[in-house]
């Protein structure tokens, strides 16, 4: 357990956003509520949520707002989780049309009482985004389906382009920060999806500034390519209220940097490694330069 934050650290020039404020902004937003879609745009307070949604790029949540863990650096609601609606992979899949995406992005709140933990629905959704937009390439945000036999099995057979499951923060941390969760069993997951499908991309990312150390963080890297990800995000973790789990400090774009140059001397892929960089954040980006990454190593 943790104290609520009495003070806060004053936020540094460099994490700055924009106010949302363009006429693309307000139409992804409408189109958004009028199809009655979840985004963890707006659940989790991105910071991102304005030049994405101005360039119409969204991470639909499905199987709900509310979460049945209570990950302390999470803004989404938890508690009495909502009633699965078995129209939402059609409203996704027609939205997602509307908008004309070329790479979609799919995550869900925590699913821990369903005894597939949500992955046949994602696995819907998935297939009808097929079935509407076949020239639209996928990227599911997985939770880890913690004890539910054969889950991940169901969403890698629906053949998401892109699988990303994030580690969140390092292994001494988790008791804190992921009470719910497993940081051996998330690497697992990751190592289990290039065992069963080699060609889907996967991707996992790590929040900084919760009071990891540098080792620390090298070692998630090894970690991570030794479980054979692509790609790795790493990002500021930015604290939602004096409720959650207070920030140690502000990495420097200096540390990110450097997070990046030894994330690629490790052979991630892609290394995607800012103040603001979130899982999400220029996937459709990052999904053109896996694939180019790839066909250079072939």
């Amino acid at each position: 357990m943790f104290l609520r934050s009495k003070t806060s650290l004053k936020r540094p020039s460099w994490i700055k956003v924009k106010a949302p404020v363009s006429s693309e902004f307000k139409k992804t937003k409408k189109l958004i509520h009028d199809n009655k879609l979840n985004t963890v745009c707006e659940e989790a307070s991105c910071p991102n949520i304005s030049e994405c949604w101005s360039k119409k790029h969204t991470t639909v949540m499905i199987l709900g707002s509310v979460c049945t863990r209570s990950c302390r650096f999470c803004d989404v609601n938890s508690g009495k989780p909502d009633i699965i609606d078995p129209h939402e992979p059609y409203r996704v899949a027609t939205s997602m049309k509307r908008l004309g995406l070329k790479h979609v992005v799919i995550t869900s709140v925590d699913r821990d009482d369903l005894s597939d933990g949500g992955a046949s629905h994602f696995a819907k959704t998935i297939r009808a985004i097929r079935k509407f937009s076949p020239g639209t390439t996928i990227e599911v945000l997985t939770p880890d389906f913690l004890r539910k036999d054969k889950a991940l099995e169901l969403v890698v057979d629906a053949k998401p382009d892109v699988f990303n499951h994030n580690i969140e923060t390092v292994p001494r941390l988790y008791r804190s920060i992921r009470p719910g969760a497993r940081y051996f069993h998330s690497l697992e997951i990751l190592f289990r999806v290039k065992k069963l499908d080699p060609n889907i991309f996967t991707k996992s990312g790590l929040m900084v500034g919760l009071g990891e150390t540098k080792d620390e963080v090298h070692n998630v890297m090894d970690d991570l390519r030794a479980a054979d990800v692509d790609f790795m995000t790493i990002g500021q973790y930015l604290q939602p209220s004096s409720d959650h789990y207070p920030i140690n400090r502000f990495v420097t774009p200096l540390e990110f940097d450097k997070y990046s140059r030894i994330g690629k001397g490790k052979g991630f892929l892609v290394i995607s490694s800012s103040p603001l960089t979130r899982s999400s954040f220029h996937a459709d980006e990052d999904f053109k330069r896996l694939k180019l990454a790839r066909e250079t190593l072939e």
